[in-house]
């Protein structure tokens, strides 16, 4: 197992167990993908690489307000 999942201080640095595992999930399919790793590859798992990339901040997690915008009434003449 990974030593960096075990603390809190992955955890702590991401902002919650919910958030560190989106952006886990979200940075292994970009990796599954194509997409470089941002660490030294060193014989490494795509997880240990992720889990890496967290722990030197070189990825976060940034949300994205996709709320359709408020429907305004037309006042009645």
């Amino acid at each position: 197992m990974i030593e960096a999942l075990k603390s809190d201080e992955i955890v702590e640095k991401v902002g919650g167990k919910f958030k560190l595992t989106a952006l886990i999930q979200r940075r292994l399919e970009q990796l599954l993908e194509g997409a470089r790793p941002l660490v030294p590859r060193e014989n490494r798992t795509d997880l240990e690489i992720v889990v890496e990339e967290i722990m030197q901040d070189k990825i976060t997690l940034e949300f994205i307000d996709q709320a359709p915008m408020a429907a305004v009434e037309e006042p009645l003449l």
